[in-house]
């Protein structure tokens, strides 16, 4: 029986991943701020896979490092580290956005990354094999207004899963950056701090992709046969695609 690591479990594209992997057995450790929630999935899935719940947030790393430490023996020895813990804050041009936002997002998004990877991959690689599935976004690779800093976050996701493979040579550890493009889950709520409305004109008049869309490919790509290594996937809903590159004409 395998074990899967995922962070940010409680909603979204991490909570879809857990029901994807209890269905196939897996053992669970999932991790996430709001204990609550958690307690609500684990009663949810624990009739599928034993499965270990831990409020933890991905921005301490001191607390990172003393949980993911000390894992129950049963969990110690995980197969796949999912890092699915991320946020987009604000949609404000860089010279008006907020500095804490900007702080939380890269604490969040790139520090947390490091930080869970950094804890699991001695291991994985003393055991000689694993899997570290980072969750990006298309914002790492293309730009758009109000994206400043959470796509540098994401470029960032990117870069350092390309280099995490480069280190990895030789060794039976994988790495795949997943990059989804826009998804209806409480990514926009997050982003706008609550406000549903403004959420929800996000995907006004669209199909948007769904957690469980992601949470599929997160299962195709750790359950391949093990000389396979998908490096990086950007997937987008046929309703989005690019755009004209943007003119500023004076009037």
């Amino acid at each position: 029986m395998q074990t899967v690591l995922i962070t940010g479990a409680s909603s979204g594209f991490g909570a879809a991943c857990a029901r994807a992997f209890a269905k196939l057995g897996w053992r669970l450790v999932l991790t996430a701020r709001r204990k609550g929630v958690l307690d609500e999935l684990e009663r949810e899935l624990a009739p599928l896979a034993p499965v270990h719940v831990l409020a933890l947030d991905v921005r301490d790393r001191a607390a990172v490092e003393a949980t993911l430490s000390s894992l129950p023996s049963e969990f110690s020895e995980v197969d796949l580290l999912v890092n699915s813990a991320g946020l987009a804050l604000g949609l404000e041009p860089a010279h008006k956005a907020s500095l804490d936002d900007w702080d939380t997002m890269v604490d969040t998004n790139i520090k947390g990354v490091m930080y869970c990877t950094r804890a699991l991959l001695p291991g994985m690689v003393a055991r000689n094999r694993g899997h570290i599935v980072n969750i990006g976004s298309v914002a790492g690779s293309w730009p758009y207004p109000g994206g400043n800093v959470y796509g540098g976050t994401k470029a960032f996701v990117q870069q350092f899963s390309r280099n995490l493979r480069a280190d990895l040579l030789g060794t039976a550890v994988r790495v795949t950056n997943i990059e989804p493009g826009m998804a209806e889950t409480e990514f926009s709520k997050v982003r706008f701090k609550g406000n549903e409305e403004q959420a929800q004109r996000v995907y006004t008049g669209t199909e948007p992709l769904v957690a469980q869309d992601i949470a599929d490919i997160v299962v195709w790509v750790s359950t391949l046969p093990s000389r396979v290594n998908i490096n990086s996937i950007e997937v987008m809903s046929v309703s989005q695609s690019w755009a004209p590159l943007a003119v500023h004409r004076e009037k």
